[in-house]
């Protein structure tokens, strides 16, 4: 036995055999689950038989992708998946993408399309995850607690729990094996997705797992036709989310009424006072309810990223949307959501910079920059 990291690993592969624990470049543990490469068709009824586009990083298909299994805490500004931890919080996306890459090559904020995988993974196998949606417990499975690590307010209101100490009903695959804390707790930030004026845009693939540039000025991002096929920012054919009532001035956080809806413009910025990354106008619905305008149709893709339901989709989860400014994702939901947190829950209300107290993060990484036990 070369050392205690070692004997660590074989204990966590020998009890459970997805797990495993990969570490960073400074050779400390994180707890990482190993979710093994599918086709689209595997998790789509009816879908296509390519390789779905988290297994796919810089054009070159990966075997198999590794997920924090508890949302991260941070120590020395790298991020690591512990049980029994205070999710880390009061994180912008750009710090939660950086705490990510500091651990090393390959180590990177999970991604939309690892998210997207995993819960048309759960879809597809029947158990949507529950977890702390009702300050430490699940709002409707009530018996159901964990461990509170944060309360706030006066009174004291308990809020946050400890990565992992719920029932297995709040891990992926309802086993002790899963990714525990999609649903609830904290809103976590993932990359490789975003909204520019409504605009829906992309990083290629999981490209998003090799550190690549996701600035608001990059030119990597790619709209989405009503094809399905990526396209420069901007560029006609686009596909964006609208609202199906018109917006207002008012400078004021609150909501404009209406839903979001898929449209091929922006026909009602719930702004109108020009495009900002301010907190103003918005309107969201369940995300089962999340369809297109008339005449429109949703491409393939937008199912395989989540962005939009599957066809059936009844489960629990809401959709938030502000369609004006940089708006980047947030998913899962957070202790007070209730039912509109869920596994398919995102939240597209936010600018970069948004940090609170229930947002958090969690690393993944690819297998073919998986470092050795010694980093």
């Amino acid at each position: 036995m070369s050392s205690n990291f070692d004997a660590m690993r074989l204990a966590v592969e020998g009890f459970h055999p997805s797990n495993t624990v990969l570490y960073d470049d400074m050779g400390l543990p994180s707890f990482m689950v190993r979710i093994p490469k599918f086709k689209i068709s595997d998790v789509i009824t009816g879908g296509s038989d390519a390789v779905h586009p988290a297994f796919i990083v810089d054009g070159v298909e990966v075997p198999e992708i590794f997920i924090s299994k508890y949302q991260n805490i941070v120590e020395g500004d790298r991020a690591y998946s512990l049980p029994g931890q205070d999710p880390h919080t009061y994180v912008n996306f750009d710090q939660a993408k950086t705490f990510c890459e500091n651990k090393g090559k390959g180590w990177h904020l999970m991604s939309n399309a690892e998210w997207a995988a995993i819960s048309l993974w759960c879809q597809k196998n029947g158990f949507l995850p529950r977890g702390n949606t009702s300050f430490v417990k699940h709002h409707t499975y009530t018996h159901e607690h964990g461990v509170v690590t944060y309360r706030y307010g006066d009174p004291l209101t308990d809020g946050r729990v400890a990565t992992g100490s719920g029932p297995v009903s709040w891990a992926h695959d309802n086993s002790p094996d899963g990714i525990f804390d999609l649903c609830g707790n904290v809103w976590e930030w993932v990359s490789g997705l975003r909204l520019e004026n409504g605009q829906i845009q992309v990083i290629p693939n999981n490209n998003s797992a090799a550190g690549v540039d996701e600035s608001a000025t990059s030119t990597l991002w790619k709209g989405i036709s009503t094809a399905g096929a990526l396209i420069d920012q901007g560029a006609s054919g686009g596909l964006y989310f609208d609202s199906s009532v018109a917006g207002d001035a008012t400078a004021t956080n609150h909501g404009v009424g209406g839903t979001p809806i898929l449209n091929t413009s922006r026909s009602n910025p719930q702004y109108t006072g020009g495009d900002t990354d301010a907190y103003y106008g918005y309107n969201s619905c369940m995300f089962k309810a999340l369809a297109a305008q008339s005449g429109v149709t949703i491409p393939e893709l937008l199912r395989v990223l989540g962005i939009m339901p599957l066809d059936g989709y009844d489960g629990e989860g809401a959709f938030y949307l502000r369609n004006y400014g940089e708006r980047l994702p947030l998913r899962g939901g957070a202790w007070g959501s209730s039912s509109s947190a869920g596994v398919c829950a995102l939240n597209c209300n936010n600018a970069r910079a948004n940090s609170n107290h229930d947002v958090g993060f969690r690393a993944a990484l690819p297998h073919r920059q998986m470092p050795s036990a010694h980093g």
